[in-house]
């Protein structure tokens, strides 16, 4: 029996515009967690979803076992013992876990009728094996972000996965839920299953990788063992420049003028009494776990949802926040979910970059696509915007290049208060230091920034003032000087 479950040689794929990959070798064991690393737009979806059956190659090679396989679909993949958990979720809220789990492979009675009792028996039992102690007949609307991912990995198991593809699993889940998942993926090597882990976290590649293979422009650059790994050798493959991975703001301390205030912002039972400023020129952090009202305020703020109760002023005058008012007002939101929230996919970066600041630029309402290209032209060099030119479909970005689209059409219309949620989450390295800049830019020039972040290294390093929220409510306070990372779990836990 090979060692190897997985090899993969010389795998190339193009698509319009993009070589996604170019000549890629990689291999898996049994009973190892190979992480692979690099970039937005390195090449890693592209190879995953190639090992999932959701690309076919162009050219190159693929053995499972040992034996040269063609995998045609993401069914046959499953067939073939491979499973991809994806950050988002592939599974149907108003079913219930055990129909979920064997959804396309139902336990029949005489090959025709389902077996009920049979499925949800097996359903009991996989969970079980995963210390899941939930009753398999709720429906997955009811159940929690990490108990899904969990239903995702037993549905992994239920086809006798000899593969398992994790695909950023933890950018949702406590750090509770973490080191649960991180136990039971040891508990998966011990069963000699081979796991595929992507992660931007260099933190969890140490604790839970054994090998980690680093792609850039769609090349394999190298492959490592762990244990031996250095930080900034592998930042150095990825980026193909030194960054400094600990990057911190430029501050100053001068007296600034308040651009936004909040007063007693209430939305019954979300949020509950917020108050808080932003000056010009300053960085706000709002820290919190998942369900803390963090995003639920800054909609409220931009107008996506209504308050109950409260004031919000802009320059001392108070406003009724809608998300045009609030456009007009100066505001800018980077949603969270850029995908849903802040990106029309299948457009063009042109398209999308133009799209709030149009109404602004054409007054006249004659729109000039030159003018258009040469505005985008401006953004994508400022921002540093991986594309191949203005009229590339924003669905075949790199997830940094995206966000940064999201970004570039505020930036045409000057707004002057930028409400940022989650803006380094699922991108790598190099694009979280392009970020740190273009905000270090925005509040240098006056800018106010709310800035919303599970990673506490990031809030800590880059705000002037922290908030941190529990239950809906704020529940501590604190400047720069004395925030630490004890100060802030220790608020949003206790």
């Amino acid at each position: 029996m090979s060692e190897k479950l997985l090899e993969m040689q010389n795998i190339s794929k193009a698509f319009p515009g993009v070589q996604a990959l170019s000549e890629v070798d990689f291999d898996l064991r049994r009973g190892e967690v190979h992480v692979l690393a690099g970039e937005n737009g390195a090449g890693k979806s592209t190879l995953i979803k190639t090992i999932a059956g959701n690309h076919q190659k162009d050219s190159g090679t693929i053995l499972i076992e040992g034996k040269e396989t063609e995998i045609h679909s993401a069914r046959h993949a499953q067939e073939l013992g491979v499973a991809t958990i994806y950050q988002e979720f592939a599974l149907i809220s108003e079913l219930t876990i055990a129909q979920n789990i064997f959804l396309g492979h139902e336990p029949k009675k005489n090959r025709l009728i389902i077996d009920w009792k049979k499925m949800f028996k097996d359903a009991d039992e996989l969970l079980s094996t995963l210390g899941i102690d939930i009753d398999s007949r709720t429906k997955v609307s009811d159940i929690s972000v990490s108990h899904r991912q969990l239903v995702e990995i037993a549905k992994a198991l239920s086809f006798k996965s000899k593969i398992m593809i994790f695909d950023e699993p933890t950018g949702a889940l406590t750090s509770k839920d973490i080191e649960f998942l991180f136990n039971l993926i040891r508990d998966l090597k011990s069963r000699g299953i081979g796991i595929i882990y992507i992660s931007h976290r260099m933190e969890e590649i140490e604790e839970i990788g054994d090998r980690i293979t680093v792609l850039r422009d769609g090349k394999k650059i190298n492959t490592y063992d762990v244990k031996d790994m250095d930080l900034d050798k592998i930042i150095f493959d990825m980026t193909k420049q030194l960054i400094d991975h600990k990057h911190s703001r430029t501050f100053d301390h001068k007296i600034r003028s308040t651009m936004l205030e909040v007063k007693h912002l209430t939305q019954n039972g979300v949020i509950e009494d917020i108050s808080f400023s932003v000056k010009q020129g300053e960085v706000v952090g709002f820290y919190g776990l998942i369900g803390s009202g963090r995003t639920e305020t800054a909609k409220v703020i931009f107008g996506l949802e209504d308050a109950d109760e409260g004031e919000i002023l802009i320059k001392g005058k108070p406003i009724k926040p809608n998300p045009q008012n609030s456009v007009k007002q100066g505001i800018a939101f980077i949603p969270e979910d850029r995908n849903e929230e802040g990106l029309c996919l299948s457009l063009t970066v042109r398209e999308n970059t133009m799209h709030s600041a149009m109404p602004y630029i054409f007054r006249s309402r004659v729109v000039s696509k030159k003018t258009e290209k040469r505005l985008t032209t401006e953004v994508i060099e400022k921002l540093s915007i991986k594309t191949p030119s203005t009229e590339q479909i924003v669905n075949y970005l790199s997830g940094g290049n995206m966000q940064k689209v999201v970004l570039g059409k505020w930036l045409l219309k000057d707004q002057e208060i930028f409400i940022f949620d989650e803006p380094t989450r699922g991108i790598d390295v190099g694009a979280k230091a392009e970020f740190y800049r273009i905000i270090n830019d925005l509040v240098s020039q006056g800018a106010a920034v709310i800035m919303i972040s599970s990673e506490i290294p990031e809030i800590l390093n880059m705000s002037d003032r922290i908030y941190v929220m529990r239950a809906g409510r704020i529940a501590g306070v604190f400047e720069r000087s004395e925030a630490t990372q004890e100060k802030l779990l220790q608020s949003a836990l206790l």
